[in-house]
């Protein structure tokens, strides 16, 4: 008689109920998957992930709390057994790359059919790194046309970028980081020409987009 598989334990984490009970639902359908808890924001799911060592974290991107790349890097470092699938529907490149960075085992959309969800988490649980060739090549171009600029600015032009996109002048920033207002327009002037944008509003644009400043999902 062969014997069944072996039950995978798993933590939803998920800050909108209704979408936790939908997942529920989807899982309930595998004999194979045990939904152990349930986490609506990034402390509880650490917290959780503490107190029940599941197999797998299946972890909302945007969550209320701890950040899930912050999130993530915690539980490699102390329970490294879990193994952590992003389930998401924001697509955005900048996610993509922080989230592999972090070390999680895949990147899964929202949309994808109930199958392939249960198929991704049964397939991650036997230690499949589960990117594709499509998001490894947005990776690897996110990496070379975007993080490039990012990194081709300074730690003095990086905070001076995160108080432009505040909306703030020039001599507000001059003040709040103790430097002569004619400096600030330097460093301002070198952003500009390294990310290769004509305005103050077209890189406040793209630092959010590309996830280097907090800003809106969406932009």
């Amino acid at each position: 008689m062969n014997n069944p598989p072996p039950t995978i334990r798993l933590l939803l984490a998920d800050d909108h109920p209704a979408t936790r009970a939908g997942i529920r639902a989807i899982l309930a359908q595998a004999s194979d998957i045990l939904v152990v808890g349930e986490a609506q924001d990034g402390y509880e799911a650490q917290r959780l992930v503490a107190a029940l060592r599941p197999h797998i974290l299946l972890l909302d991107l945007q969550m209320p709390g701890l950040r899930s790349a912050e999130l993530e890097r915690w539980v490699r470092a102390h329970y490294p057994e879990t193994i952590t699938l992003i389930l998401t529907a924001h697509e955005r490149d900048a996610y993509l790359v922080g989230m592999a960075d972090a070390g999680v085992a895949g990147f899964l959309g929202k949309n994808r059919p109930p199958e392939q969800l249960i198929d991704a988490i049964r397939r991650a649980a036997h230690g499949e790194i589960l990117f594709d060739v499509e998001q490894l090549t947005r990776i690897q171009r996110w990496r070379a046309e975007v993080g490039q600029r990012w990194h081709s600015l300074t730690d003095r032009e990086r905070q001076v970028l995160t108080l432009v996109a505040q909306g703030k002048t020039d001599q507000q920033i001059a003040e709040e980081l103790h430097l002569h207002v004619k400096t600030v327009g330097n460093h301002v002037s070198s952003i500009l020409s390294k990310l290769n944008v004509a305005t103050r509003t077209e890189a406040t644009v793209w630092a959010i987009r590309e996830g280097f400043i907090d800003g809106p999902v969406d932009l």
